[in-house]
């Protein structure tokens, strides 16, 4: 079977010839590893590198993005994966100012500004300075969604993303499944304001929410008519403790959105993934039984999000990875050999799985494991 023959008869329960495959995130060192070359692939390192090619100029910034694709494809392909992740995290604004190569000045030095530094090994590109006042208040988070409301009245997909991705999708399309980053609802997560607007200004979220799917609805069409299949949306909501909402919360909040894009999809050809770590089972007969998403991804093993009690409770969801990042980090060769095992098993047995990594591939993971995962994969494979 091609890639993509295996990954829809995966969502559609069909018979297989192998398990698929597809890892959510590498590390650009992990990659690296794989590839035996600096691979442009990640999370803030891949903000830094977009953040410096900005900065030196237009060609620059050309050859990074068409050196991360490259380099993105190359890695599905070289990991035997079914669906091709060809993007990677962005910084799309161009740095008012170069502090050191680690370290850029984005915004308005007279405003609203903030500094951002690599950390090369951890490849986190974080915040280490700031504007007073930066902290956001309601108001303005008010003002925020007011202005996200304001452009959404002319918002389309550009014409220069949909021609990126209509590239990719002819060049691969046909053999590999693609998937197409959309269709995203959520709150920043690490914002105490946002999280307390979820009890006290529960319009001021609902109205976000209105924007994010409305936002999405949108973009089902045009990505259909280029060749788009699957949409990975979602949203991160929860913690190893539980969601960030009450079920009541987010049966009022969030429900009625996700279902508008998952039917958005569905009306257009296409399956809906959401994605969150940590521990859903609070919410998940909502989540997973009553908004019409197709599939799930970044399970989350460690915080009790186990492959056949899924499997068991809701047998139309298609589950994505369960190969704990944290295993592949801290466990042993042997510890990373038996959980992959049981992800494979579990695939083999009870079918709508697709095996693999459920998060990023830490920068520290120990390569010796990652090949043990990835040679563990190919291996069952060819059996």
């Amino acid at each position: 079977m091609l890639p993509l023959e295996r990954t829809i008869a995966t969502f559609a329960r069909g018979s297989l010839d192998k398990v698929a495959v597809h890892h959510i995130s590498f590390s650009s060192r992990a990659a690296s590893a794989v590839l035996g070359r600096e691979t442009y692939v990640g999370g803030g390192v891949q903000q830094w590198r977009e953040a410096r090619s900005l900065w030196e100029g237009k060609e620059a910034h050309e050859k990074f993005i068409e050196k991360t694709r490259r380099d993105a494809i190359d890695l599905a392909k070289a990991t035997e994966q079914d669906i091709i992740r060809y993007e990677y995290w962005r910084m799309e604004t161009r740095p008012y100012k170069m502090i050191d190569v680690y370290t850029f000045m984005f915004g308005d030095p007279g405003g609203i500004w903030e500094i951002r530094r690599l950390d090369p090994e951890t490849e986190l590109f974080q915040i280490v300075g700031e504007s007073a006042g930066k902290h956001e208040t309601f108001e303005e988070i008010e003002e925020y969604v007011s202005g996200k409301e304001d452009s959404l009245r002319d918002y389309r997909p550009s014409a220069e993303y949909l021609e990126e991705l209509e590239a990719i999708i002819q060049e691969l399309g046909e053999e590999y499944a693609i998937r197409v980053n959309a269709g995203g609802i959520g709150i920043p997560t690490d914002s105490m304001t946002w999280l307390r607007a979820i009890v006290l200004k529960p319009d001021l979220v609902s109205r976000l929410f209105d924007v994010q799917a409305e936002t999405a609805m949108r973009s089902m069409k045009p990505l259909r008519e280029i060749g788009a299949k699957l949409i990975f949306g979602g949203g991160d909501l929860a913690s190893n403790h539980g969601p960030f909402y009450s079920p009541d919360s987010f049966r009022e909040l969030m429900l009625p959105r996700i279902k508008r894009v998952a039917e958005a999809c569905h009306e257009h050809g296409m399956l809906y993934l959401f994605a969150s770590d940590g521990n859903l089972w609070p919410i998940a007969d909502d989540l997973f039984g009553e908004s019409g998403v197709d599939g799930y991804y970044e399970i989350d093993r460690r915080a009790g999000m186990d492959l056949g009690m899924l499997r068991a409770r809701f047998p139309e969801l298609t589950l994505l990875g369960n190969i704990s990042s944290h295993t592949l980090h801290e466990g042993s060769p042997k510890d990373v050999i038996s959980e992959t095992r049981s992800c494979i098993d579990e695939a083999k047995r009870n079918g709508g799985i697709v095996v693999g990594i459920s998060n990023i591939i830490i920068p520290s993971t120990p390569i010796e494991n990652l090949r043990a995962m990835l040679r563990t994969i190919m291996e069952s494979r060819r059996m």
